[in-house]
């Protein structure tokens, strides 16, 4: 299993349906240095699913006083690639260590 972490679209239901089929289970966290930021999304499968155009994105700062608070989820490797294909360009998946000290993936702003 992976480790996901969610702090926009992937919460919502919906998205969860669409993206993996199922809704997901998770554990609060927080992210350290990093801010939300805003993206405008085009592609029209995100946008209906999301039923928005404007998500958040994440931008590192570096700064530990820069939190953001979200969910961790465990999915499948095959979710994990499905979540991949649901993130568009201006999005890109790292790894970064939540303030719990557990490691996961994140979808940051490419740099």
């Amino acid at each position: 299993m992976e480790a996901l972490f969610s702090y926009g679209t992937l919460q919502q239901s919906q998205v969860q349906l669409d993206t993996f089929g199922r809704l997901l289970e998770g554990e609060h966290d927080t992210l350290l240095g990093y801010r939300v930021d805003e993206v405008k999304i085009t592609d029209a499968a995100v946008i209906a699913s999301s039923g928005k155009d404007i998500h958040p994105i994440l931008v590192r700062t570096g700064d530990k006083s820069d939190t953001v608070k979200g969910m961790v989820f465990l999915i499948t490797d095959d979710e994990l690639t499905q979540a991949d294909n649901y993130e568009v360009d201006e999005y890109h998946r790292v790894m970064a260590t939540l303030a719990s000290g557990k490691q996961c993936w994140i979808y940051a702003a490419a740099e």
